[in-house]
């Protein structure tokens, strides 16, 4: 018969067992509570995501509403010297922007100054190319016409900036910027700003492009032949290839074929690759290193380009999207088949990538410089409904080329124009801000006169977020591949789909290059719902908009530079000392889960391992124990202070130096658990005569003087964020910032204080990106 087991032993087998069982449920307490956390942090990351939607959205409505009064002879009367140009104008109520507002400038002496700024005043900007007339004015009936409705906009713009400036002051931040880009080149912005005069064209900026055009796959084919050396148009081709790069978002997927005698893909790649910053950076780099050389090509260019094409299809390495080939030349084939086996090639693989995948896709074909051949070029677009551009020098250097390079996303926007697409925005990839030098993203929104059919795209709407926010939220470095991931995923949610008529083909071309680039497959001329319409019996348009010409003929220094405290730019720049530096997301009060579950994973052994010591000198003086009572029994309860158990306490020998009051924290921190966990335990198990009320007594002792891991956790973390050199900040992990109210059940998000449109035109009244 097997010996009884002694109570001593299954005292310290329940003790053990109910130490581990208090443990996990703590733990699992614990890891319930972080996923409860992360969840709430998704659910105010989505908050601001779709505050920011909706807002940008409004703004879409306040630009289609005031275009209805493009015609109005008010808009176009009051419209003259009722405007302020960034290059030309001062402002009214310019002042100095403080530090976290608006970043500080260079001056004229290489000092860094504070940059003036009106808050209460819209800012417009013309593209060098456009401003024709004098002071800057440009001389378009239809740009005049665009910068005379949008002032319409300016009391929207002004309620909508002092709504933004609550709801970003919960973070720290300053008012985000929000401005209007028409497709003609013109612009405008809220706050009115001081920026080079260069000639700002935001058809040149992702943030268009990404809303005009939605998430496409585009292949540049660039003619690298020798007779690309003559008349400049190999410069020619790089500057309207890197025209293009510079336009794509994260929601694209690129690739450059270059070709002469043979073809090839620029820098080995076998498949399309997104348009990240760093990977159009390299492309840029290698598109300026391109020389030309050999013969031309047409028929390997291509192959070439399908080649590459299918192998990204088969892998699954697409946008899902359209396909751009962006087919650029000076038109001449001298080696190769001809121009007819070149186009069954093209209209072979139209249709087979139509077939298989459902995409669709569009040859834009690019004449480049002066006497190019026109005929071969143009015939591959019409045979294939694809479209012509005529790119000549003259035109091409001052901006022109943007025009010119416009009209492949113009084909995209017919498509995002239609009721499925109603409600498209788009996200580009956190970059920083030059005039904040901050970590910032855009969401944009494409407008249209939605009273033609199909609708006409007037221009691109657009409102900065600041990335310090969402960091701070999830616990994200801004510039974190997980992050661009999210607003990958944001950008690319929808695809427009390209359905027009052979006459709106047309009318496509007739918009980018004139007639001369027309089909010849429809009658009509004036192309309503592609073209823009002229203002009916309107022949007279204000020649001077600007409100003034103060600042004609200063330096930028002269315009843009100011003093702290003051309303006038001084005379001799004051250097600053509020620089603005960019929020790092690793000072974020979110700690990270895999760190959390680590310490409690090593917390958890170093238990096991208390309990593992404890047990074998419980048991040894047991041993000990048993042997004296054989010899002479005795009712002494040990001496909790012996030396021996002194020992096992933590404490600091006599020659330590006095520790600084962030280490006697951190060491007063662990004696405390420590000592709570070895005396406690030691306590339940050093009697073998103890009655069962003692043990039960100690058990309880124990889980009240035992703190779950999630609270020892919460107040280390309170601990290390209290004593960070001598500056207090937030102690808590759950302190996160407020966002706006937020029910997951309902459809979106509450917005505060969100701003309704005026419901009448009134009177009137970026930064670069």
């Amino acid at each position: 018969m097997a010996a009884p087991v002694p109570s001593s032993r299954k005292s310290r087998f329940y003790t053990t067992a109910v130490l581990l069982i208090v443990f996990a449920i703590d733990l699992n307490t614990f890891l319930c509570s972080a996923a409860d956390t992360d969840k709430e942090k998704e659910i105010a990351f989505q908050a601001i995501l779709q505050r920011m939607e909706q807002k940008v959205l409004a703004l879409r409505d306040e630009f289609e509403r005031v275009y209805q009064f493009r015609c109005d002879t008010n808009t176009l009367d009051q419209c003259g010297r009722n405007n302020y140009n960034d290059c030309y104008s001062s402002y009214p109520d310019a002042e100095c922007a403080a530090g976290d507002e608006y970043f500080e400038i260079k001056c004229e002496n290489g000092e860094t100054c504070p940059a003036s700024w009106d808050i209460k005043r819209t800012k417009v900007t013309i593209p060098d190319s456009l401003a024709l007339g004098p002071d800057g004015n440009p001389t378009d009936p239809e740009i005049i016409e665009s910068v005379c409705y949008t002032r319409l906009s300016d009391p929207f713009l002004l309620d909508n900036y002092e709504d933004d400036e609550n709801f970003w002051s919960q973070y720290g931040l300053p008012a985000s910027w929000t401005y209007f880009g028409a497709h003609n080149g013109m612009f405008r912005m809220l706050p009115a700003s001081r920026e080079e005069c260069y000639g700002y064209d935001p058809r040149r900026r992702p943030w268009f492009v990404a809303a005009s055009s939605g998430p496409k796959d585009l292949v540049l084919v660039l003619d690298t032949s020798g007779s690309m050396n003559d008349y400049g148009r190999l410069d020619l081709l790089k500057e309207a290839a890197i025209t293009v790069i510079e336009t794509l978002s994260v929601a694209d997927k690129v690739a450059i074929v270059t070709f002469s005698t043979d073809a090839s893909v620029l820098n080995g790649q076998n498949m399309l690759i997104r348009a990240t910053k760093e990977n159009k950076d390299k492309l840029i780099d290698t598109v300026n290193q391109i020389n030309a050389n050999g013969s031309t090509n047409f028929h390997a260019a291509f192959t070439e380009t399908f080649s590459l094409l299918d192998l990204t299809f088969q892998n699954e390495s697409t946008t899902g999207c359209n396909v751009a080939v962006l087919f650029m030349t000076d038109g001449k084939i001298t080696t190769g088949p001809g121009h007819e086996e070149v186009i069954e090639l093209v209209n072979t693989k139209v249709k087979e990538y139509k077939t298989d995948y459902d995409r669709t896709m569009t040859v834009f074909s690019f004449s480049l410089g002066r006497d190019a051949d026109e005929i071969v070029s143009k015939s591959i677009a019409c045979s294939t409904n694809g479209i012509w551009i005529p790119v000549e020098e003259s035109k091409a250097y001052g901006n022109d080329i943007t025009t010119a390079m416009a009209s492949y996303y113009k084909l995209y926007a017919l498509g995002l124009g239609d009721s499925a697409n109603e409600d498209f925005v788009a996200w580009v990839q956190p970059y920083e801000f030059y005039s904040r030098k901050r970590m910032g993203t855009t969401v944009s929104a494409p407008v249209y006169d939605r009273s033609v059919t199909p609708h006409l795209l007037l221009g691109v709407v657009g409102t900065d977020a600041y990335m310090d926010a969402f960091a701070e939220i999830i616990g994200e470095d801004a510039s974190s591949s997980d992050m661009l991931q999210r607003f990958i995923n944001l950008s690319t949610a929808r695809c427009p789909k390209i359905e027009l008529t052979e006459c709106e083909l047309d009318a496509l071309r007739f918009l980018g290059s004139g007639e001369r680039a027309t089909c010849g497959v429809c009658n009509k001329t004036g192309y309503p719902g592609i073209v823009p319409q002229k203002c009916a019996f309107q022949s007279d348009w204000p020649n001077q908009l600007w409100a003034n010409t103060d600042m004609k003929g200063k330096s930028y220094a002269e315009k843009a530079c100011c003093e702290a405290g003051f309303k006038d730019p001084p005379d001799v720049c004051t250097p600053s000392t509020n620089a603005v530096g960019v929020k790092s997301a690793s000072k974020s009060k979110s700690p990270n889960v895999v760190a959390i579950v680590g310490g409690a994973v090593a917390a958890a052994f170093l238990l096991a391992c208390v309990l593992v010591s404890v047990n074998k000198r419980v048991r040894k003086r047991s041993k000990h124990r048993s042997t004296q009572n054989n010899a002479a029994p005795s009712t002494v309860e040990p001496n909790l202070t012996s030396p021996e158990r002194q020992n096992e306490l933590p404490h600091r020998s006599e020659n330590e130096e006095p520790q600084s009051q962030r280490s006697q924290l951190m060491s007063n921190h662990s004696i405390d658990h420590s000592s709570s966990h070895i005396i406690s335990t030691n306590d339940l198990t050093q009697d073998v005569a103890s009655t069962s009320t003692r043990d039960v007594a100690s058990i309880q002792t124990l889980e009240e003087s035992h703190l779950s891991p999630s609270v020892h956790l919460s107040n280390h973390i309170t601990y290390q964020n209290e004593y960070k050199g001598d500056i207090p900040i937030a102690t808590k992990v759950d302190e996160i910032p407020t966002v706006p109210p937020y029910n997951p059940d309902l459809e979106s998000p509450s917005v505060q204080n969100f701003v309704t449109p005026s419901p009448e035109p009134s009177s009137p009244a970026h930064r670069i990106k």
